[in-house]
C-alpha cells in the first residue's frame, strides 16, 4: 500500500471508465491539474458507481452528465485497474473497470458537470494514438496508449486486461 499523510486506509472507490472512440479511432479525455506537482494530466471519462446501478448504467450515466451524450450503447469491458490516488486531501484506492463505446464525433457538452468536476476538469479533448505518443503531459493509465493501439488492432480481448496503475 501506498504511503499516506494521515495513517487512515485510503477510501475505496469503484468507478467505471470509458474507452469512448469516434469514427475516426479518437479517444475522448479530460485534464486536470495534479495537486501534486501542478502538471496537467488527461484521462478516460467516467466516474464513481452509486448503489444499486450496474456498470452499464454508470457509464450511460456518466457519459451524460460530462459530455451531454445519451443513448450510449457500452460495449465490452476491456481493461481493469487498481490504483491509489489522493485528492482534495482525501486517498483512494480505485478500482476501476473500463468499457468500450463506439460514437460517431460529436461536440462535448459540459453543462452536466457536477461542483467538484467544473472544479478540477480543465479541459477535453479527443485524441488519435499520434497525438498521444507525442503529448508531453502525463496520461492516466500510465499504459494507455500502448493498450489503445492494442485494442485498435485486435479488438476487444476476451477477458479484461489489468492495466498498470
Amino acid at each position: 500500500m501506498p504511503p499516506t499523510t494521515d495513517r487512515r486506509e485510503p477510501t475505496v472507490r469503484h468507478s467505471i471508465r470509458l474507452v469512448l472512440l469516434d469514427e475516426h479511432d479518437r479517444l475522448l479525455l479530460f485534464s486536470g491539474t495534479d495537486e501534486a506537482d501542478g502538471r496537467t494530466f488527461w484521462y478516460p471519462i467516467g466516474g464513481g458507481t452509486e448503489d444499486g446501478e450496474t456498470p452499464q448504467q454508470t457509464a450511460a450515466r456518466e457519459a451524460h452528465e460530462e459530455t451531454g451524450l445519451t443513448d450510449l450503447v457500452v460495449g465490452p469491458e476491456v481493461w481493469r485497474r487498481r490504483a491509489y490516488a489522493t485528492w482534495g486531501g482525501t486517498t483512494y484506492d480505485c478500482r476501476e473497470r473500463y468499457f468500450l463505446a463506439r460514437v460517431p464525433a460529436f461536440d462535448i457538452d459540459t453543462s452536466g458537470f457536477t461542483e467538484v468536476e467544473r472544479a478540477t476538469v480543465t479541459g477535453h479533448r479527443w485524441w488519435t494514438l499520434a497525438d498521444l505518443a507525442a503529448n508531453p503531459d502525463r496520461v492516466v493509465p500510465g499504459d494507455l496508449l500502448t493498450r489503445l493501439a492494442d485494442l485498435l488492432l485486435k479488438g476487444p480481448p476476451a477477458e479484461p486486461i489489468t492495466l498498470d496503475a
